[in-house]
């Protein structure tokens, strides 16, 4: 979109990212606003959310500026879809971060196809996670049936459809423990560490607020989402190109070397291939696989023998939180 009327109200929509003290990497999207009540119930509140999420109006091509606490500024602009990547090597960030390392910023549009007049509202908040350098090590998370019970498993993806467009994510369920689980891991050995937790998904940037109100509402600790963009029919993966989800772990690891992860997914999809790919890849990087089991005998199948005499990394089929706690505590992770 290029056009607003009068009336349409703009925003951006900052993904929580990650970066070191030299390195500033934020992404996020420019919209138009539909304002979407996520706490809205009811089938046509619910089906009529759904739709805005996927049908979005875009800011394509604008100019978009980040402020920073100490008066520094950062400029990116939209693609033809609305999103922005903004990175740039910086000096002195870790400066700008609180007790847990999130660096908060500001971002505003400095310039685009519209009138100044239509932007009610021109500042709009985002957040940066530094790790500490005193954490022991960082958690990689899927989230689909992972920590949110999806249904990713059922014939043709029903469970998907219906739990996406008929249920809040405040009526959404948690894998039970999962939540203590990874506040427990967030906070170490002693209970104060600051290990970061990032979360990748195979979901679309259109779920992210609600994946976002999920994990808040649920009590999560806070980390990076890292979704993919909607794709494009006319556009397929090459045959030798990596998943977008395994292209992300390794971006994270790559920017963090000296810090180890623990991986954490389920045995439905394609996490196991993708987290056995990655263990082989960086043998001395992965402390620990947990795959959460689901109810699909053919699939359990296939990653037992997956992993049948794999010995590189700790791989552990878990039935519930506790079965992971379990282990992690004796290997010294909680």
């Amino acid at each position: 979109m290029t056009l607003f009327g009068p009336e349409d109200k703009l925003q951006i929509i900052a993904f929580k990212s990650y970066g070191t003290d030299t390195h500033f990497y934020a992404k996020g999207r420019a919209l138009e606003d539909e304002a979407i009540d996520l706490s809205k119930k009811g089938v046509f509140s619910l089906l009529y959310n759904s739709f805005k999420r996927f049908e979005t109006d875009e800011v394509k091509h604008a100019q978009v500026q980040i402020t920073f606490a100490d008066g520094r500024t950062v400029a990116g602009r939209t693609d033809d879809r609305g999103y922005y990547v903004i990175d740039k090597s910086m000096e002195g960030l870790s400066g700008l971060t609180n007790a847990e390392g999130w660096l908060r910023y500001e971002i505003a549009y400095a310039g685009g196809p519209f009138k100044k007049e239509i932007l009610h509202q021109n500042r709009f908040s985002g957040e940066l996670l530094l790790p500490s350098k005193t954490a022991d090590f960082g958690v990689i998370s899927d989230i689909d049936d992972t920590i949110l019970h999806t249904g990713v498993v059922s014939s043709l993806k029903w469970r998907v459809v219906l739990n996406t467009l008929f249920k809040t994510p405040y009526r959404r369920t948690p894998l039970k423990g999962a939540s203590e689980f990874y506040n427990l891991l967030h906070r170490g050995t002693n209970g104060k560490k600051a290990n970061p937790i990032f979360y990748v998904s195979h979901s679309p940037w259109n779920l992210y607020r609600y994946l976002d109100l999920f994990l808040q509402k649920n009590k999560f600790p806070k980390g990076p989402i890292l979704l993919r963009n909607f794709p494009r029919i006319s556009l397929r993966r090459r045959p030798k190109e990596k998943p977008q989800k395994q292209n992300e772990i390794l971006q994270i690891l790559r920017t963090y070397p000296g810090l180890p992860f623990i991986l954490i997914g389920d045995s439905g999809e394609h996490d196991p291939d993708i987290y056995k790919e990655i263990a082989e890849m960086k043998p001395n990087r992965i402390l620990a696989i947990y795959l959460r089991s689901v109810a699909h005998r053919a699939k359990m199948e296939r990653v037992k023998g997956l992993f049948k005499g794999y010995g590189h990394t700790p791989v552990l089929l878990v039935e519930s939180s506790q079965e992971a706690m379990a282990h992690a505590q004796r290997n010294g992770y909680l």
